[in-house]
């Protein structure tokens, strides 16, 4: 099933969450939704029971799905929305696909948290994605995830949460000083958290002292694999939150790391540098438990 989102009048629905909800309720096959250039202004929301989705842009610079709640926003309830109910794109499908295209949450630094991608699905793939934001940039709650050649920014905590999530040939920029870009909370006995394969860290002008990562809860598990680091990272590495008890459970790894941030000598006693056999393990397949990342 292919449908059209544009902006242009008669190519299709000017807006993707009519798009989305057009979707028949007894529709099992993959649905394809073609995303013409555009900046659309909308928070979208991809149930539970959708059928697996493939959201198709043209280019990621001139296909924009954008919004600004952060977690002080006020919901319909009058209450304030959290930081999980934040998101611009929320995806909750069991099988989902973005490509080629922006996905922002546009509230601004010094805001709070303020997520662009809240992902919750059983297997979700972003390939050449950029997801932009500040505090808490992309939730990655559950199940397996795929981002390769994606750009990702941020200051705080901007790569977060539970799931098992390789991201190959990724670009993550530092927006602030003092930052952090991870804060796993990898679920105790899970073989893997977050995996970096051949991705690169820059910082903007002047930014510097960000850690690679935060335990967000005691069995954080990231690991950087042959990763190009600017001079934005602090030589530490890593912060343990104010938790010393952490860094008795939580992994943080490293091989091959290069660039002004790769200062080994430097980093946390309680991080590690994997031997070239450990490294050779972290592999998409086995990364991922054996399911191969193709498109639906």
């Amino acid at each position: 099933m292919l449908i059209t989102v544009s902006k242009s009048p008669g190519e299709g629905y000017s807006s993707l969450q009519e798009a989305l909800d057009s979707i028949p309720p007894q529709q099992k096959q993959a649905v394809t939704i073609r995303i013409k250039p555009g900046i659309y202004e909308e928070k979208i929301t991809i149930v539970r029971e959708a059928p697996p989705i493939l959201l198709l842009g043209e280019d990621p610079h001139s296909t924009v799905i954008t919004w600004n709640d952060n977690a002080h926003t006020l919901g319909a309830d009058g209450e304030p929305l959290g930081t999980f109910r934040s998101g611009t794109l929320n995806v909750f499908a069991e099988g989902f696909t973005a490509e080629n295209l922006t996905i922002r949450n546009a509230s601004g630094p010094g805001t709070g948290q303020a997520v662009a991608a809240f992902v919750d699905a059983g297997q979700a793939v972003f390939r050449r994605v950029r997801l932009l934001g500040d505090q808490d940039t992309l939730y990655t709650g559950q199940g397996r995830q795929y981002y390769g050649d994606c750009y990702i920014e941020g200051d705080v905590d901007y790569i977060f949460g539970a799931a098992t999530a390789l991201f190959e040939g990724c670009h993550l920029h530092n927006k602030r000083s003092r930052g952090y870009i991870t804060a796993a909370s990898t679920p105790e006995g899970a073989a893997f958290g977050y995996v970096f394969l051949n991705c690169r860290i820059t910082g903007a002008d002047n930014v510097s002292d960000v850690y690679l990562g935060r335990p967000w809860r005691p069995y954080a598990h990231v690991a950087f694999i042959r990763t190009v680091m600017d001079g934005s990272v602090t030589g530490e590495g890593w912060h343990n939150w104010g938790h010393p008890d952490r860094e008795q459970t939580s992994r943080y790894e490293e091989y091959g790391s290069s660039g002004p941030g790769a200062r080994p000598e430097e980093r946390v006693a309680w991080s590690r540098q994997l031997t070239a056999e450990e490294a050779a393990e972290y592999r998409v397949l086995t990364v991922l438990d054996g399911w191969h990342p193709e498109g639906y």
